[in-house]
């Protein structure tokens, strides 16, 4: 599979890996595929820089598997590492550490805990493989609308406000996620995979049209259909916060700091 990406696109992945500082010499990086076009335009870009960087790392893509059969990799899966195969990348089936119930995914009030729990542990296995096989970064294929998604979702169900960052360092240091389509929309992604021919796997989760994501991505595509520049406005925002004009946490007293 041939291709290089555009001139845009390589100029704002060049600038979240050199604003985040996301990638050095020697680096031992795994990259999470889900099989969606995200995962695949990122396993695609970091085989893409590692012939052009001026540096040498080392990159594994690995999927969690949530329907292995019977000691094997699912369809989904297989469907999976034949995408990485096409593409020349060494990748690996883990199957799931834990999957939900048939009666936690019927049970409607239980679907964002349920949600939780999987990312939660999916992400707790990666940190663990990383962990054997010291590898110091993982990379993930989340992108700008993620992350603003991410903000309204911990306003709108957490009450808080945080998002994913591009770059994020665990156990002092040891560990690092890195996100380097962060200044990337979802629609170059989507072009980009168009481009290469890529053909997503679908997730089989029963609960994947019903997520609290789901209802914050359309409230959020009606604003941008009335707002067309909001979406950059959001983004600029989240790296440009006046603590001095957000509320105070009721229960601590007034310092005027």
């Amino acid at each position: 599979m041939q291709g290089i990406p555009t001139r845009n696109i390589n100029r704002l992945v060049g600038r979240a890996m050199h604003t985040y500082n996301m990638l050095a010499h020697g680096d031992r990086v795994l990259i999470a595929v889900s099989g969606g076009v995200d995962s695949l335009v990122l396993a695609w870009l970091l085989q893409f820089w590692q012939r052009k960087a001026p540096i040498s790392y080392d990159f594994l893509a690995v999927h969690i598997d949530m329907e292995p059969e019977k000691g094997l990799p699912g369809v989904t899966a297989e469907k999976v590492r034949k995408q990485l195969d096409i593409l020349g990348i060494r990748s690996i089936i883990a199957p799931a550490a834990w999957q939900p119930s048939s009666r936690s995914i019927t049970d409607k009030s239980g679907t964002r805990k349920v949600c939780y729990h999987c990312s939660s542990s999916r992400r707790r296995q990666l940190f663990d493989f990383a962990r054997r096989h010291q590898y110091n970064k993982i990379a993930f294929g989340h992108h700008q609308d993620d992350i603003i998604e991410t903000f309204f979702i911990n306003i709108c169900f957490a009450g808080n406000i945080s998002t994913m960052v591009p770059r994020q360092d665990l156990f002092s240091g040891r560990l690092s996620l890195i996100r380097p389509l962060a200044f990337l929309a979802k629609k170059d992604i989507i072009h980009m995979a168009q481009q290469l021919g890529f053909e997503p796997v679908r997730s089989l989760c029963p609960l994947r049209e019903k997520t609290g994501r789901k209802d914050i991505r359309h409230i959020l595509s009606e604003l941008y259909d009335r707002v067309p520049e909001a979406r950059q406005h959001i983004f600029t925002a989240l790296a440009n916060v006046r603590h001095e004009y957000l509320l105070k946490y009721p229960g601590k007293k007034y310092s005027g700091v």
